[in-house]
């Protein structure tokens, strides 16, 4: 493996390089817990995980809460999935139908967006603002920043009024 100095320049870089190897060697240390040893007490096996581990040794309650897995016959280590609906809701559809009623009208508010859609006024301020990148300004919604071809169309239409009337404007 090379060098990392030849490499990175700045110290932040080299700051940054560092604490990412230690949290990879934080995670990898601690998805890969062996069984406890038979007969062990949680409060010993914490003692020998802190003594290997040093600060990146989990706690106590989490030690305690796989010492009664491993007991019960559970091995995993990992988080089983969850019942219950998803987090968020946002789908791609879901989107489109946002933006269309937004391009209906303008001065529609969240709330009134939420009760048309069935969903909650939070989840359609965080599609308006992150995934359409709109915010509201004079009561109506209108996109943050225009598009490099919307930009174009608007420094190309000045032109073209000026090029109906050349004596005037010159």
């Amino acid at each position: 493996m090379p060098n990392c100095k030849t490499f990175l320049v700045t110290d932040a870089e080299k700051k940054h390089v560092r604490r990412r190897t230690q949290f990879q060697q934080h995670r990898d240390a601690s998805c890969q817990v062996p069984p406890p040893p038979q007969g062990k007490a949680p409060k010993k096996i914490h003692a020998i995980l802190t003594e290997t581990l040093g600060e990146h040794a989990p706690s106590y309650a989490t030690v305690k809460k796989w010492v009664d897995q491993f007991k019960s016959g559970d091995f995993s280590t990992c988080d089983a999935p969850r019942l219950g609906r998803p987090k968020t809701v946002t789908t791609p559809e879901l989107i489109e139908q946002i933006h269309e009623l937004i391009l209906e009208d303008r001065r529609n508010s969240n709330k009134s967006i939420a009760e048309q859609l069935g969903i909650s006024h939070e989840r359609v301020g965080s599609i308006i603002h992150e995934d359409l990148d709109m915010r509201k300004l004079s009561a109506k919604w209108v996109p943050k920043c225009l598009k490099a071809d919307k930009k174009r169309q608007r420094c190309q239409s000045p032109e073209q009024n000026l090029a109906f009337f050349p004596a005037r404007f010159k």
